[in-house]
């Protein structure tokens, strides 16, 4: 940490003219310190060498939802690769969405046990937004006492990083049709070197490269289906490209038998760039879903495999 302390004040007029009453925020923000604000982590985070040697991926900035579900992202495995996943998530409180949203992120446990978050519950979390679409998080120091290297590392901050933007564009509060970075402070302060290894206090923007390539949407993991009629929904980050899927049903042993397996093809259109669904009727049971893409001469049995587990009643 540089030593660097920013000025203790609210950016009320800002925050003001953008979140109501009931939205503003838990804790005081303090503004960076201008002379602090060069940072060596550009707006595009940079990736180590392991880190570039993984397909690069994108996905678009989520929409305004009428739900009350927060966008979580965690991070997952596929293969030999790390990427990031989201689920939506119910989050009591009185917090604003992206305060809320983060909380989640920081303290609570994935649903999908193919995930986790390297991040520790913090003391203090706040957040605000400015007028040129900027969201700054302010947070305390011990939300970082995890032990990583420098790859997941910036896989951590890129996960607040979309956890804020998704959790801003899904609610409202910031405008999806502009740039969107992610300003964090720690303590009040910049400068700090996030997990031993990344430095804070620059915007920051969603770097490409970091959400799975294969994501399946819905379900989600372990979701009960009432009726045996399941749609299930998803994105490859390879638009007009095939996928192959497979339904295994869970033995009461605890033993996985193929039950249905086919292609779908991820849409081409721009308004759907990337999407895929498909539907089926199950009998009773419990089920798990595998997409990957059908990549040729690939080594992998399943390259870019995403599971889902659920059942029908």
């Amino acid at each position: 940490m540089s030593g660097r302390k920013a000025a203790a004040r609210i950016r009320s007029a800002l925050a003001l003219g953008l979140l109501p009453a009931a939205l503003l925020l838990t804790g005081c923000i303090a503004d960076p310190d201008p002379a602090a604000t060069t940072s060596d982590v550009p707006t595009q985070a940079r990736r180590s060498a392991g880190v570039d040697s993984a397909p690069t991926t994108s996905a678009p900035l989520e929409t305004m939802q009428s739900s009350n579900k927060a966008p979580v992202y965690w991070i997952g495995r596929s293969n030999t690769d790390v990427y990031l996943y989201r689920e939506f998530r119910d989050v009591p409180g009185e917090d604003n969405p992206i305060t809320k949203a983060l909380r989640a992120m920081m303290s609570e446990t994935p649903l999908d046990p193919d995930f986790f978050t390297p991040w520790q519950n913090p003391k203090n979390l706040a957040t605000s937004i400015s007028g040129t679409n900027v969201i700054t998080v302010d947070v305390s120091a011990d939300a970082f006492n995890s032990n990583l290297d420098a790859e997941m590392a910036q896989r951590a901050i890129q996960q607040l990083v979309y956890t804020a933007t998704a959790a801003g564009a899904s609610s409202g509060l910031i405008d999806a049709a502009q740039p969107i970075e992610v300003t964090i402070l720690v303590d009040g302060h910049t400068d700090y070197q996030a997990f031993k290894h990344v430095r804070l206090g620059a915007p920051m923007a969603r770097s490409a490269g970091m959400v799975a390539p294969v994501w399946i949407i819905d379900p989600q993991e372990g979701i009960e289906v009432a009726d045996g009629r399941v749609k299930i929904n998803g994105r490859s980050t390879d638009p007009g490209g095939k996928l192959h899927w497979r339904i295994l049903k869970v033995q009461e042993n605890g033993d996985k038998e193929k039950y249905l397996d086919g292609e779908a093809t991820a849409s081409a259109e721009a308004d759907a760039s990337g999407i895929f669904s498909l539907a089926v009727k199950l009998g009773p049971g419990n089920y798990e879903i595998r997409v990957w893409q059908i990549e040729p001469g690939s080594t992998e049995d399943e390259p870019n495999v995403d599971t889902r587990g659920f059942s029908v009643r």
